[in-house]
């Protein structure tokens, strides 16, 4: 990593729209601190992706993120992508300590992330970037924990982008629709196949490198232009409950 060089950070890179964004900004030329938990997949991924430095990384334990800081004295931008989704259980029925795990993971995770990183980010004058999800506007059934969750996302985004104006650090969020990864709905359905398949059956979706090129097309605007938000669905989702779905 050179003195020189734009450093990003991103987040839950070891696989989804985090591996996806990792080699985009790679490729756009910036050098990136590459985390997740799964150090041997980060491994591949940087030998793979020239300019990529893998780092563990679990969001949820405290001295985790401070060692991150320690890793990245430098940050010119933080892509704050860990998260996930991990049951469609309805209210009445959900697992309350499921509800704490996602907020965990996606909202808590993210404060102290950008806690740990921001005196870096504030000597850079740098940018936030969290990846929120149409879920932080839209509610559906059997979605509770991982909607609240991305509602609290978009709150911490507005409020970080009212604390952080003075200092110079743009703070913007991506939030997309019906995204197809490897493992997003597979987890979310603890693993049943056929499940994780049909959320997605006679549409096309967005991938992960549709989300990674809306996310460096945030980050590659000029210093006085700050995006607060870009939503993007595929183009057969008009809402949560619009979906057309074409007879195969």
């Amino acid at each position: 990593m050179t003195d020189t060089a734009r450093v990003a950070v991103v987040t839950g890179a070891s696989s989804g729209i985090g591996a996806a964004t990792t080699r985009r900004l790679a490729a756009d030329g910036w050098q990136v601190v590459a985390t997740a938990r799964r150090l041997d997949r980060l491994g591949a991924l940087a030998a793979d992706t020239p300019g990529v430095v893998p780092c563990a990384l679990d969001v949820t334990d405290a001295r985790s993120v401070e060692a991150l800081a320690d890793a990245a004295p430098r940050v010119d931008l933080l892509v704050a992508n860990a998260g996930g989704a991990y049951e469609m259980s309805p209210v009445a029925d959900a697992d309350v300590p499921t509800w704490a795990q996602t907020y965990d993971v996606n909202v808590l995770g993210t404060v102290r992330t950008v806690q740990a990183l921001l005196p870096a980010l504030r000597q850079a004058r740098g940018q936030v970037v969290l990846t929120g999800s149409t879920a932080g506007r839209w509610a559906y059934e059997g979605g509770g924990a991982y909607v609240a969750a991305k509602h609290a996302l978009v709150a911490l985004r507005e409020t970080l982008r009212l604390e952080l104006v003075e200092s110079g650090i743009r703070v913007s969020e991506v939030a997309p629709g019906m995204v197809r990864t490897e493992e997003f709905s597979l987890v979310r359905f603890d693993g049943d196949q056929a499940r994780a398949d049909a959320v997605y059956e006679g549409v096309e979706p967005l991938t992960a490198e549709d989300i990674a090129d809306a996310i460096a097309w945030v980050a590659s605007r000029p210093a006085h232009v700050n995006i607060d938000l870009v939503q993007l669905t595929p183009q057969q989702q008009a809402a949560v409950h619009k979906v057309v779905r074409r007879q195969p």
